[in-house]
Parts: structure tokens; sequence; C-alpha cells
């Protein structure tokens, strides 16, 4: 055996040469940086267009800016005193009773619209796009087209004639029924949204607890209650903020309809006037702000009442 085929054989016998030790990871530098950057473009669109709106309504607040003149007097807190002296600026909050009132016939009709469209019924997808397709529909066309739905002889006042009721009532000329006409429009609009949020917390429940209800002999409206009810609580309780914020900061349909005129003036169209049409800007960036920490303290409020639970339907 030569010194070539003896050198082979034990390398054979031996195996190839051990690995070296792994070289040490780099560093990665910006990877702790990463999440800021992806957050830098939100973050700054919300403090530019929110936050810096907010902090110089504040400012404006302690001043009597016109909101013309480039010279502001600092007045200290003469805006909140005059507002709170002043019992016609808060009477118009009684306005929002009608909308908290249409607020729970919305949040009802949602869920239950919900509720049995979340079953396997006939045409269930179209009655879907009918009950969302108002929310998609911009604010002030609705509230032109209620304008005319609404007004004497219209629409309404036609339909009516055509069931052989015949009304002579002026819908937008007296506070009760005209903040009640109002009030009605906003549930029509906004039921849609109630109602996709219910509807996509109902089907996000586990069939299985279905299937489970109905061996145990439960009919729908056990299903509703031991179900569908516990499981929707976080999303009910987020409808309900979202529906007292709101009729607190009523403005769109109003202000269309009946720019504030008999009786149907709320907090917001009144701000408006008085920044715009009184040019009291510092007093209705005062006025802001009352009705911002009033919306934050019902919020508080209703959080504290009805805390969230965490539900665990799995």
């Amino acid at each position: 055996m030569t010194d070539t085929t003896e050198k082979a054989a034990r390398e054979s016998v031996s195996g190839p040469p051990a690995a070296g030790p792994a070289p040490a990871p780099r560093p990665v530098r910006w990877r702790g940086a990463t999440p800021w950057l992806f957050l830098l473009a939100p973050l700054t669109l919300l403090i530019v267009f929110t936050y810096a709106p907010i902090a110089n309504m504040v400012a404006y607040s302690f001043t009597d800016w016109d909101g013309v003149s480039p010279e502001l007097h600092y007045t200290g807190a003469e805006n909140y005193a005059e507002l709170f002296t002043r019992s016609d600026l808060f009477e118009v909050f009684w306005v929002s009773g009608y909308y908290l009132a249409a607020s729970v016939f919305q949040i009802v009709a949602a869920l239950y619209f919900a509720t049995i469209l979340s079953f396997n019924v006939r045409f269930r997808n179209f009655f879907k796009g009918v009950l969302f397709f108002p929310y998609l529909i911009n604010g002030v066309a609705i509230g032109f087209v209620f304008l005319y739905f609404f007004q004497d002889g219209g629409t309404l006042d036609s339909v009516l004639g055509l069931l052989g009721i015949e009304t002579d009532r002026a819908w937008l000329g007296s506070p009760a029924s005209a903040n009640t006409s109002l009030a009605a429009v906003s549930v029509w609009r906004y039921l849609g949204l109630n109602f996709v949020l219910f509807l996509g917390a109902i089907q996000s429940i586990p069939g299985e607890l279905y299937e489970a209800a109905e061996l145990d002999g439960a009919n729908r409206w056990h299903q509703f209650r031991h179900v569908i009810a516990p499981g929707i609580k976080p999303v009910l309780s987020l409808t309900v903020i979202l529906s007292v914020s709101g009729s607190l900061s009523v403005f769109e349909i109003p202000y269309i309809m009946t720019g504030g005129a008999t009786g149907t003036e709320t907090f917001v169209i009144q701000t408006v006037k008085l920044a715009f049409q009184f040019n009291k800007t510092g007093l209705a960036s005062a006025a802001a702000i009352v009705l911002l920490l009033i919306v934050l303290a019902v919020t508080w409020v209703q959080r504290r009442l009805v805390p969230d639970e965490k539900v665990d339907l799995a």
C-alpha cells in the first residue's frame, strides 16, 4: 500500500475534519426602532390634525379672539364663567334628550336585526345591504332628502294620503315634532353602523356553542340570552358610549334641515353660531372644551358602572 492510499484510508476512518465554531450573529442596530418608524406617519398626522388643534382651542378659550383679528387678549376664565352663568347656553342640551331616546330604539333595533340575520334566513345578504346602505350616504345629502320628505305636501304627506290618512301637520314646524322627526332621521342613518358592529360580534361566537345549545333543547330566545348576549357585551358597551357621545354632539342633520330653528338647536350648532355668526371664537372654544369634558365624563361614568369583563365562550 502506497503512502497516498494509506493517507486516504486514514481520512476515511477518521471522518471529515471538525467544523469550527459558528460565527456570532451580527447585532441588528435598528431592530428596536423599526416599530417606531412604522408609527411615525400616523403619529405625526394624529398630533398635527388632532392634538395640536385641541391645544390651540384650549388656548383660544382663555382669550376674546373673534376669529379674524391677529391680536389675542387674555381674559382668563371669563368665557367659562359666561358659559356657566348663562342658562340659555345649556338649555340646548334638552334637545339631546330626543336623540338619546332615539339611540335606545336604534340599539334595540340594530341588535334585533343583527340577531335575526345571523341565523340562516332567506335573502339575509340582501337585507344586510339594505340596512347598512344609509350609513354610506353623505350626511348633507340625507339632510336635503329628508327636508323634502317632511315638508308640507311632501313625500310623507303623500304616502299618508295614499293610506287614507289626511294630515295638515307641519312636521318641522314645532319643537316636539321637529326634534322627533330629526331624531328619526338619525336613527335611519346610523342604524346600519350599530347593525354591522353587532353582526360582527355575533358571528365571532364559535358555532359549536349554538350546536351545543340546540342539543340541549334551547330555542332562539335561549340562544340569544345565554350565548349571544354574553358574547357581544363589549361591543354593546361600545355602542352605548358612541350613542351617548353622538347624542350630545349632534350637528349635521339638524343644521342642514332646520339650521337650529323651531327649537332644534343643539349645543354644537350653538357653538358654531358663536364662532362664525357672532365672531366669538374664544367663547365658542370654551364651549367646545366643555362639551369635550362632558363627553369624557359621561364615558368615564359609563365605564365605571358597566366595566369590561373578560368573556370566554370558547
